[in-house]
């Protein structure tokens, strides 16, 4: 039998028969043989795959409902909508509005509440006094006066009637009724007394409804704050030696987490950990004979000393682990670990399991592959051939590592691994610790990224490190943060392990400087591997992204107070962003991202973030070799203010203050002023 999936899908209506499956969508005895309610409500958003799986949203996070919803006629019409939290209780309705005129469009924002597994309805009535003063405007001073404002009192006597006399609001809503049918008063003064400022804020607590229709009850995961925001930082234990131990250990490498916070990071994200295999094992550079000294590469899982649950000797135990997770937990450090569904020759699951594994004709297991790499040193899992087994043993895996406190896993090559296998085992450990966070590491086509960011991956890598041009970013980013962000949050490191982009490679510091600005302002989530801040940038060979004597094959201790001594770092730019981060609240949103602000420069992009009064506008020079100028046009309204507005913006990593308005000059030098991050403080 297939396995449960997760309980939306599960939810029916009391009137469902047992054995139908669950009800989509679900119609009333009145309604069965309608496709539409009263008030038609259609094409309700966000809904993904048509509601089977849940939209996303964190906590404080502001998003927008929207709908299609009209009547027959000219009637007009009201809509709301209305949140349910994961015990069936409802939030506060949340008003909506036409998007644009004579569209049917009608939307909300609304902010993401406690985590959990919420509904959303829109619901949406005819709006009698809505129509009656529509109709009402034009007819009030012709011959129909008196019956127009008698239709008028009535309503507004049906509204008293709903709203509660211990509010003291009734006398309100009464006395414009009593004024529309003052005589002495002129029509003007009568139907203006109905729409006074205090009678419209009754109204709109107390509307008058009619035809009530709700549509169906769609899914919205609402998750913690990390699954949006947060700052990455990625390195190898392993490398953090001393002069007297070269391979370093967690009680060593615990001793780099005081400067990773000091820049403002608050996840590490650690590469696997655990036993690494000798067969096969590589050697520096990828070559294919190691020596007897070559360390071997992390992602080669499994040893005699162990598999997936154990940490290499050569690191120290689990206790030492622990110790790390909690002196990580001190400085408000979270630590990721990377999960790896791929063995060596040598993990123990090769002879425990045989039956996991794909055998060639001549009894031979293949080696992993991902073109063009080729990895010798590991063999790949058949997860369809005991795909139980296998959900069962990666969620053991899990709960094991979570047992020791950590609460993120960066999943290895989730491309490569059915995406069904996925969803049942996020689903199992979301189920019990709705906190625990997966990030999709899968550069691979879109279709697949999609999927598995709807399946329930939290996070997910992106093509961030190829788009380097503005079109290329603009598009790219416009997508992320459009419809797909709300299922897909985009964790944008800038170089990693795996790439170093050639843009790194040619455009030299001034190349790492900017690409920090825009993965720190372009997305809430962003990250590092180290090496980033002494801005290491020799490849393996032209045209290749693999760094020279990759830490993936070897140790690369690096001498970090000389590197700081000598100037050789960019940390404390690194530290800014950071700082820049906490301080705007815009820069911990992804939805709020606004490219319609112009440069006539295509080396110079342009784009805001707003969310309440906190407004941030960031101009950066793409080109890494160049002093660029530009005059940029701003589209003041997404920035909160009028067209003819002056405003004072601070440029947060100079402390610069300036004075700008609808068409400003800058002049962006690579080395010197690279971009400006303002705040925009006060209209002058």
């Amino acid at each position: 039998m297939q396995a449960p999936g997760p309980a939306y899908l599960a939810m029916k209506h009391p009137e469902c028969p047992a054995d139908t499956g669950p009800c989509l969508p679900y119609l009333s005895r009145n309604d069965r043989t309608t496709a539409v309610g009263r008030i038609p409500i259609l094409d309700v958003r966000p809904a993904i795959q048509h509601g089977r799986r849940p939209a996303k949203a964190v906590t404080g996070e502001t998003f927008e409902i929207s709908a299609t919803v009209f009547r027959e006629g000219h009637g007009a019409v009201a809509a709301n909508v209305v949140l349910r939290d994961s015990k069936g209780y409802p939030g506060p309705w949340t008003p909506m509005r036409e998007l644009a005129p004579g569209t049917d469009r009608w939307g909300a924002t609304v902010t993401g509440g406690e985590p959990g597994l919420w509904v959303f309805t829109v619901e949406a009535w005819a709006d009698p006094v809505g129509t009656w003063r529509r109709h009402a405007q034009g007819q009030v001073t012709g011959t129909d006066t008196e019956i127009v404002l008698e239709e008028g009192a009535c309503l507004y006597e049906r509204v008293a009637g709903g709203v509660p006399e211990e509010e003291g609001l009734r006398g309100l809503i009464l006395a414009a009724a009593d004024a529309m049918r003052d005589e002495t008063l002129s029509a003007a003064t009568r139907f203006q007394a109905a729409q006074t400022p205090e009678v419209d804020a009754v109204l709109f607590r107390y509307p008058l409804k009619e035809f009530v229709t709700s549509s169906e009850a769609l899914p919205l995961l609402v998750e913690r704050e990390r699954a949006l925001y947060g700052s990455w930082y990625e390195f190898f234990p392993r490398s953090e030696s001393t002069p007297e131990q070269l391979h370093g250990t967690f009680r060593t490498a615990a001793r780099r987490l005081p400067a990773i916070a000091a820049m403002g990071f608050d996840v590490v994200y650690l590469p696997p950990i655990h036993p690494i295999g000798t067969t096969s094992r590589k050697g520096k550079n990828d070559t294919l004979s190691a020596g007897p000294d070559d360390v071997g590469v992390p992602w080669a899982i499994g040893s005699p000393e162990g598999g997936h649950d154990a940490v290499h000797p050569a690191l120290g135990s689990l206790e030492d682990f622990s110790w790390f997770v909690d002196q990580a937990r001190e400085l408000c450090i979270e630590i990721a670990l990377d999960f790896a569904l791929q063995c060596s020759p040598d993990h123990p699951w090769v002879k425990r399991h045989p039956g996991w594994f794909h055998r060639r004709p001549d009894g031979t297991i293949a080696h992993a592959e991902n073109p063009p790499k080729k990895y010798q040193d590991i063999y790949p899992i058949a997860l369809d051939a005991d795909m139980d087994g296998l959900v069962a043993e990666a969620c053991r895996v899990l709960r094991h590592w979570m047992s020791y406190g950590v609460r993120i896993f960066r999943v290895d090559n989730a491309h490569a691994k059915p995406a069904v296998f996925w969803e049942q085992v996020i689903s199992d450990i979301n189920r019990s610790d709705p906190d625990v966070i997966f990030l999709a590491e899968a550069f691979t086509r879109p279709a697949i990224m999609h999927t598995l960011a709807q399946l329930g991956f939290q996070q997910s890598y992106t093509y961030f490190t190829w788009r380097n041009t503005k079109s290329e970013l603009i598009e790219h980013l416009t997508e992320l943060s459009g419809d797909a962000a709300i299922y897909m949050r985009p964790n944008l490191f800038a170089n990693t392990p795996d790439i170093l982009a050639a843009y790194l490679q040619h455009g030299g510091r001034p190349a790492f400087e900017v690409r920090a600005v825009l993965a720190a302002t372009l997305s809430p989530t962003w990250g590092i591997y180290s090496g980033y801040e002494l801005c290491e940038n020799t490849p393996l060979r032209e045209g290749s992204e693999e760094y020279l004597d990759s830490e993936k094959y070897q140790l690369r201790p690096r001498d970090w107070d000389a590197a700081e001594r000598e100037g050789r770092t960019i940390s404390p730019l690194l530290t800014r962003l950071n700082t820049i981060r906490r301080q705007n609240p815009a820069l911990q949103q992804l939805r709020n991202l606004c490219f319609l602000h112009h440069a006539g420069n295509d080396s110079i992009i342009v784009y805001s973030k707003r969310k309440g009064d906190n407004t941030v506008l960031v101009v950066a020079n793409l080109d890494p070799h160049h002093t660029q100028e530009a005059t940029v046009y701003l589209d003041m309204p997404q920035l909160g203010l009028a067209w003819h507005d002056v405003v004072l913006v601070c440029d947060e990593l100079t402390g610069e203050n300036w004075e700008w308005g609808r068409a400003n000059y800058v002049r962006l030098e690579p080395g010197c002023r690279p971009a400006h991050v303002f705040s925009v403080r006060k209209i002058i």
